[in-house]
């Protein structure tokens, strides 16, 4: 079980941090979420057999752990990373790292407005990379249904920002 553990769910605490982080803005927080979630992981080692994706459930694990905290302190935003604004041939003149800034900005409050359901399709999908499936099982819903949130999303992420 041991292997298993630090061969499945090991791996998978950087995106469990990342997903943690941008629910509760709160480095520390991200961090006991992130713990407890492998906590809960390994409390439940005697039902891994029976789980399908260990991924997406530890995604739902730590999703729902980190809503409730959420629901606890009444926040509602999600952040994104900081912008990546070098370039490799030079480096960007304070005009263009200003208009980058600004641009990062609106598109941070743009997607902090959106529809938690949504936010989170889009975070999973964009920011983590996972595939519609993994998803789907992470939040329970159908893929329809995460490719429609993703859909909206992007749609009024578009429509907000004039693109």
């Amino acid at each position: 079980m041991l292997q298993r553990f630090q061969h499945d769910i090991l791996p998978l605490k950087d995106s469990l941090y990342r997903l943690a982080l941008r629910i509760t803005l709160s480095r520390e927080e991200a961090e006991d979420i992130v713990q407890e979630t492998l906590i809960k992981l390994w409390e439940q080692r005697s039902q891994w057999d029976t789980i399908a994706n260990i991924e997406a459930y530890s995604i739902t694990i730590c999703r729902n752990l980190a809503l409730d905290h959420l629901k606890r302190k009444d926040a509602r935003h999600l952040p994104i990373d900081s912008p990546q604004t070098e370039t490799p041939d030079r480096s960007p003149s304070p005009l263009e790292q200003t208009i980058t800034n600004e641009r990062f900005a609106r598109m941070q409050q743009v997607i902090d407005s959106l529809p938690e359901r949504q936010r989170s399709c889009l975070q999973l999908r964009d920011f983590e990379g996972l595939a519609y499936r993994d998803i789907a099982d992470a939040l329970q819903i159908t893929e329809e249904q995460v490719k429609t949130n993703i859909f909206r999303a992007r749609q009024t992420i578009r429509k907000e920002l004039g693109v």
